[in-house]
């Protein structure tokens, strides 16, 4: 962390889950305070991506049938997925995760729905906290760096929102233990 710019995650907050059975659907939103253009840029350009997101993408999320590479921050999971919609700035739809972005005056609501394991929705919603966090301060231009994948999980910060967000959902938190292998 110590290339980051001191950042202090604020409350558990703006996240839900809808259960089906052992896959649960993680639901986040988020107020941004820039437009939905701006942050449609963010959501599906690979150089924002890189910046904020916990995967990246070898080509542009933006238009529907576009096959992508996602790889998964501090892992080889690759992930070949194809843009189902994209509707821009309002709605844009890929792998496992819908994203929705509604006009506020000058800021923009930003709505992620991301198909889960419910062993691993605390840690998500943790995970796209601090994401979220980074992209508000990037689109700001005061960027604090990419916060992903075990980076994030190293940190204070996403420790206690892990914690947090398993209380708020009413599941046993993980413990992620650093170079082990979690039991399922």
């Amino acid at each position: 962390m110590s290339d980051h710019q001191p950042y202090t995650p604020g409350e558990a907050r703006g996240a839900r889950v809808e259960k089906n059975g052992e896959k649960w659907t993680l639901i986040l939103v988020r107020e941004l305070h820039h437009p939905p253009e701006r942050v449609w840029q963010a959501l599906t350009d690979p150089a924002h991506l890189r910046e904020w997101a916990p995967f990246e993408a070898d080509s542009s999320l933006g238009a529907v049938g576009n096959t992508v590479k996602l790889t998964w921050v501090g892992t080889s999971r690759v992930s070949e997925v194809k843009v189902t919609r994209a509707e821009a700035p309002r709605v844009l739809e890929f792998y496992d995760m819908r994203w929705e972005l509604e006009p506020l005056g000058t800021s923009t609501r930003l709505m992620l729905w991301h198909s889960i394991d419910r062993r691993f929705v605390a840690w998500g919603a943790a995970g796209w906290h601090i994401s979220f966090d980074v992209l508000d301060r990037l689109l700001a231009g005061a960027p604090i760096g990419r916060m992903a994948g075990s980076d994030a999980m190293h940190f204070d910060g996403w420790q206690r929102l892990n914690a947090e967000y398993a209380k708020q959902f009413g599941v046993e938190p993980l413990k992620w233990q650093p170079n082990a292998v979690q039991k399922t």
